[in-house]
């Protein structure tokens, strides 16, 4: 099916008409539509043009108002102000479009013309150790606009850079090596059996590095080992690995974030590049040494002392840090992958540490210009305002925050289940829905930029901006649809009036794929929660004050019927989009 034109762009079609035809000289000029409290949509654009071509911004809007195609689609259009226009549509055009997005399983939302080959990565969990709170929300955010761009129909390819290389390995193997059967601690499968396998392996060997300086020495030499590639020492390495990703791909299904193991790329996979790399940037000049390393410096990037601070791209040791696997990474996604939009989920305290990076790599000629992005996130924070902590001062397990919020949600579940309708294996499988949209869309309904609370009293309520009241929202309507049954089917009518309600909620249904739009313009899926939010409450409202089987006749009965499928299919879609579930009952 061809695209749907949603009715702001035909109303913005028409305004651009009748723009050229008043002052061929403006054809190009936007007339700035935008929702508006006064009408359906208000054009503000007349103002900066008249400015532009020195007249009387009302006597423009005059003349577009004599000159616009109007009663298809615009019902009435009028001066307001010092030169706004106001503009009502029609009730035929409103049903009429999304008869149209209802006809259509992408609900109208085009694809991109031109697809690009995009990157995105996100969640970057260290192997050997436990996902934590500081994981959560690169993990939601990205995998929400991996979603929504694939929708979108780029190409998008997910990575998770995971620490998988460097010094604590050495202490790991040397001690798996000297006690060989240490990862069949705790037998048994899945996540929770790998994490307990992997968390006993570090403490044990942890606290025999910290104690015995010839153990500490031992484990020093294994890393050279692990980085010269001897065979016994990458297969203990690969042991801990795969127990790793046993763990992760438990965390990412329990939350349905669709990493997997082919998107796992860890920091060692770029080691056999960074002695090239390091050359090339150095008999570039790009990088210089200095104190022994090899060094990028920047002209604005000084510390306290006023003193240039390097990105180090090799140490004065001759090993390798983040930095130049970073760059190694970079140089792999353009040059082998042909990345042409690259999307870093990473917190906010990054941010000096990626523009280094893409400053060097495009000095280099591996990075053009514009290609690579960092997203940048605020905090997770307590109800205390600083960072999400237990009472004893440890970083928060997000298997445990998980766990918390399922716990929580099982209460309001079995609440509103009052008649015992459901099993228990129902109740628990609402939870996890529940609980676990609840945590995303607290996340994905702040704006990126932003620090929020994690308060689960109010992530789990029923009212207010929460997963819990879109997801009850989508199940009252199915309810609905459910007792309609054989009796009446949902169909559109365009030849019927409609009432405030519907209208508002008609309107809003139409700019669904305006709102994606937006998203992937900016990278902010707070945006599509938000469309989200306001979709539920329109449609409480129509509720309120339509009645939909108990409808004056048939076909209102019917053309309600469709608003409500409609705002159901719009609910799924967009959650969906978000990863997160929308159970039919709740």
């Amino acid at each position: 099916m061809s695209p749907v034109s949603s009715l702001t762009t035909a109303v913005h079609q028409r305004l651009a008409d009748a723009l050229a035809a008043a002052r061929p000289e403006a054809a190009d000029a936007d007339p700035l539509l935008r929702p508006s409290d006064r009408a359906d949509l208000q054009a503000n654009g007349m103002l900066a043009l008249a400015k532009r071509l020195k007249g009387n911004p009302r006597e423009l809007a005059g003349q577009v108002v004599e000159r616009v195609n109007n009663g298809d689609v615009i019902e009435e259009i009028e001066v307001s102000g010092p030169g706004f226009l106001n503009i009502t549509l029609t009730d035929r055009a409103i049903i009429s479009t999304l008869a149209a997005r209802a006809a259509d399983e992408r609900l109208g939302v085009p694809l991109v013309e031109h697809p690009r080959t995009m990157i995105v990565e996100y969640s970057q969990p260290n192997v050997a150790k436990e996902m934590h709170v500081g994981h959560l929300r690169s993990t939601v955010i990205g995998d929400a606009l991996a979603r929504i761009l694939g929708f979108r129909g780029e190409h998008v390819i997910r990575r998770n850079h995971v620490g998988d290389w460097g010094t604590q390995f050495g202490m790991l193997i040397q001690y798996l090596l000297e006690h060989p059967h240490e990862l069949d601690h705790e037998g048994g499968e899945g996540g929770d059996a790998a994490m307990s396998r992997l968390n006993h392996l570090y403490r044990a060997s942890r606290q025999v590095f910290d104690a015995d300086p010839e153990f500490k020495e031992r484990a020093r030499a294994r890393v050279v080992e692990l980085q010269s590639g001897d065979p016994e020492t990458l297969a203990l390495w690969q042991r801990i690995v795969d127990e790793s990703k046993i763990y992760f791909n438990a965390i990412y299904r329990r939350m349905d974030v669709l990493l997997t193991d082919d998107d796992l790329v860890g920091e060692s996979a770029y080691n056999d590049d960074l002695a090239t790399l390091a050359e090339e940037l150095e008999s570039s000049g790009v990088a210089v040494r200095s104190a022994g390393a090899l060094c990028v410096f920047f002209d604005d990037v000084r510390g306290a002392d006023g003193e240039q601070v390097p990105l180090i791209v090799r140490k004065a040791d001759g090993g390798f840090g983040y930095a130049a696997t970073d760059l190694a990474a970079v140089r792999q996604r353009v040059g082998t992958l042909g990345a042409e939009t690259m999307l870093y989920v990473v917190d906010a305290r990054q941010a000096l540490h990626f523009r280094m990076v893409f400053e060097t790599a495009g000095r280099a000629g591996w990075l053009p210009e514009g290609v690579a992005h960092h997203l940048p996130f605020g905090t997770v924070l307590g109800k205390d305002g600083r960072p999400f902590k237990t009472r004893s001062g440890e970083v928060v397990r997000l298997a445990s925050l998980l766990d918390e919020a399922v716990e929580r949600a099982a209460e309001v579940v079995r609440e509103k289940d009052r008649d015992d309708r459901l099993s228990a294996a129902e109740v628990a499988e609402r939870a996890e829905q529940v609980g676990i949209g609840a945590v995303k869309y607290a996340d994905l309904s702040t704006s990126r930029s932003r620090d929020y609370v994690f308060d689960l009293d109010r992530m789990v309520s029923l009212s207010g901006d929460t997963s819990v009241y879109l997801q009850y929202a989508y199940a009252r309507i199915q309810s609905i649809l459910r007792r309609a049954g054989d009796t009446a089917r949902a169909s559109a009518h365009p030849e019927l009036p409609l009432a405030p309600a519907e209208r508002a909620l008609g309107l809003h249904l139409d700019s669904f794929a305006e709102t994606l739009d937006a998203v992937a313009e900016t990278y902010e899926p707070h945006k599509l929660a938000g469309y989200l939010y306001t979709l539920a409450t329109q449609y409480s409202a129509f509720y309120e004050n339509c009645p939909v089987l108990a409808a004056e006749d048939p076909a209102t009965v019917a053309n309600r019927l469709f608003l409500c499928e409609l705002t159901a299919r719009t609910l799924r879609l967009g959650m969906s989009l978000l990863g997160i579930h929308t159970p039919e009952r709740l």
